[in-house]
């Protein structure tokens, strides 16, 4: 099976470097990325159930939406489709679960922040932890998030 490449869809800007790096090592390796959006978790107030159900389904729906396009792009770079996940929950946890339930993932992608703002929360958990971030022995590769197109391709 051909190795896989983890990355973690987000609001930030880095992001989008550590989409285009894990594409192009899938293309320039003959693997896949996985694109993994995780969304909240659901409040447990029983009394606005109702309310809950129509919020999640809204936020769910908003998150294929925001896969399907990066999908579309990581298509186009990598060469192959992508495998879409989503997971309701914590970033840490959702990783730790899919990175568990598929030996095939081998390296996990993150792009640390750019300028003064800090690595960003994966990434500042992944050095402060280890190995115990993912739960198993898997590289992460983290990606300065200023990197540019021609940067990656150098790299890549």
């Amino acid at each position: 099976m051909p190795r896989k490449f983890l990355v973690v869809v987000d609001d930030s800007p880095e992001f989008q470097a550590a989409l285009r790096y894990a594409s192009r090592r899938a293309r320039s390796t003959g693997g896949h990325v996985v694109l993994l959006r995780v969304i909240p978790p659901a409040a447990s107030d029983a009394h606005w159930a109702g309310v809950r159900e129509e919020i999640e389904r809204q936020t769910r729906a908003e998150a294929e939406a925001e896969v399907n396009t990066w999908a579309a792009e990581a298509a186009e770079r990598s060469g192959s489709t992508p495998i879409l996940l989503i997971e309701r929950g914590e970033a840490q946890a959702s990783i730790r679960k899919v990175v568990g339930e598929d030996p095939d993932i081998k390296i996990l992608v993150l792009a640390a922040g750019e300028g003064g703002r800090g690595p960003g929360p994966l990434v500042a958990a992944v050095v402060k932890q280890g190995a115990a971030f993912t739960g198993r022995k898997l590289p992460v590769t983290i990606v300065p998030g200023e990197l540019t197109e021609q940067d990656i391709e150098d790299l890549a």
